[in-house]
């Protein structure tokens, strides 16, 4: 999916081609049946083109941020337990949510990679948005590419349990072998075909 197709509103098409095809679809009402700290259970009722009506369970999310850093001799990486897929130390891209009011995709970027691995980056490149998992959120996460990497800090102020693991980018292909995360996945094998790895 290409960033300009992530970038829509919910429901919105293509315009007259998805119309032609009877792709298009409006949506009708909902209502919250879980309000989080993080995302929103709702149902939601949407009307197809050719008027049929479908009912759907719906996570919304604010989104999220990945960060793909190297140092040239280095990508940074993170290991820390999962507990809703029962990993202990699962290796993952430093990585958060959209968290804060206001805050753009890239300024969370540069906030997580300070608090989960005490780096800053001089350079910034924004690598895909894609959505996590459309069949039943909207979750849409941005990677972006940090380079020229100096020494920075910033507290969370949460308990993440992070150990950060400087890996070596000769050895990236083991890092992807190992890898269980899909935006770390996309961003490891992204960096692989940048670098030609």
């Amino acid at each position: 999916m290409s960033a300009l197709a992530a970038d829509r509103p919910h429901g919105q098409t293509d315009g007259d081609q998805d119309a032609a095809t009877g792709r298009s679809f409006q949506a009708l009402d909902g209502e919250t049946v879980y309000h989080g700290r993080f995302f929103d259970v709702r149902i939601e009722r949407f009307r197809h083109a050719d008027g049929e009506e479908v009912t759907r369970e719906l996570v919304r999310h604010r989104g999220a941020v990945g960060i793909v850093a190297h140092d040239g001799e280095r990508v940074w990486l993170v290991r820390q337990p999962r507990e809703t897929v029962q990993e202990p130390d699962l290796l993952e891209i430093p990585a958060g949510r959209l968290d804060v009011d206001g805050e753009q995709p890239l300024a969370a970027a540069q906030r997580e990679l300070a608090e989960e691995i005490g780096r800053g980056a001089r350079s910034w490149e924004p690598i895909v948005t894609y959505y996590s998992s459309a069949g039943f959120s909207d979750e849409r996460v941005h990677l972006f590419l940090a380079t020229d990497l100096y020494e920075s800090t910033a507290d969370s102020g949460e308990n993440e349990r992070i150990e950060i693991v400087p890996w070596p980018l000769r050895s990236l292909d083991t890092a992807i072998e190992e890898c269980r995360d899909a935006k770390t996945l996309i961003g490891l094998l992204w960096l692989a075909r940048r670098l030609n790895v």
